[in-house]
């Protein structure tokens, strides 16, 4: 996790983990721990980085914006 006297080592896993109990976690009732398991890895893949924007990214998903990223070394896409 965050390195001893660094506040701010940690907090893209933070922001993460806001994003995933608010857009996910709070939206299901989940009745199982598989629930849980086929949920998440769901979530992370088809969603979070496929379907979300991101404001860090130009509101773009992150994987558009690195299939942008490989297909020309431009800055098209502004922050990747």
């Amino acid at each position: 996790m965050s390195a001893k006297g660094n506040l701010y080592d940690n907090a893209f896993a933070e922001s993460f983990f806001k994003t995933l109990k608010q857009e996910e976690v709070y939206l299901w009732e989940y009745e199982t721990f598989s629930d849980v398991i086929e949920r998440i890895p769901y979530f992370i893949e088809d969603v979070y980085n496929r379907k979300r924007l991101h404001s860090s990214l130009g509101y773009r998903p992150p994987e558009e914006c690195e299939r942008l990223l490989a297909k020309n070394s431009s800055r098209e896409c502004m922050v990747c």
